[in-house]
């Protein structure tokens, strides 16, 4: 069992807090479609929630010079799943911040911790941010 499905486990079994790395309840589980495989996945991220049926999450891959698999994903399939520790499960549709809001947003992380800001000077290219919305 890797990282991942531990941080996975211990949400599902508490409700959503996860010890584990000082997250608390700060995460969200993202379902997510394969480009390529069809193959459906799930990803711990951190989320933040600026209003009901929002969410923001980072594709920060912790600085690495690519994006995370999950982001490739979302693109391909915006309408897709998370679990909340608040909301439980729910129908979303992601959106992929461009420019100002994008900026906007990605200080919102910057503040919520400090490794936001360390991911984006590991490397060059700039991290995307995408918005999920609640599918009514």
């Amino acid at each position: 069992m890797g990282w991942n499905q531990d941080i996975i486990d211990e949400f599902r079994e508490n409700g959503g807090t996860v010890k584990t790395g000082g997250f608390g309840r700060g995460l969200i589980l993202l379902h997510h479609t394969g480009a390529k495989t069809g193959i459906i996945r799930v990803t711990p991220v951190m989320a933040l929630r600026p209003s009901a049926g929002e969410w923001l999450i980072a594709a920060s891959k912790a600085g690495a010079d690519t994006n995370p698999a999950w982001f490739h994903n979302l693109v391909a399939y915006p309408e897709t799943t998370i679990e909340d520790p608040e909301a439980g499960t729910v129908r979303v549709e992601a959106e992929v911040l461009v420019g100002e809001d994008r900026d906007r947003v990605w200080r919102l992380f910057e503040a919520a911790s400090e490794g936001f800001a360390a991911y984006q000077r590991k490397t060059a290219r700039t991290i995307p941010v995408i918005i999920l919305r609640r599918i009514r």
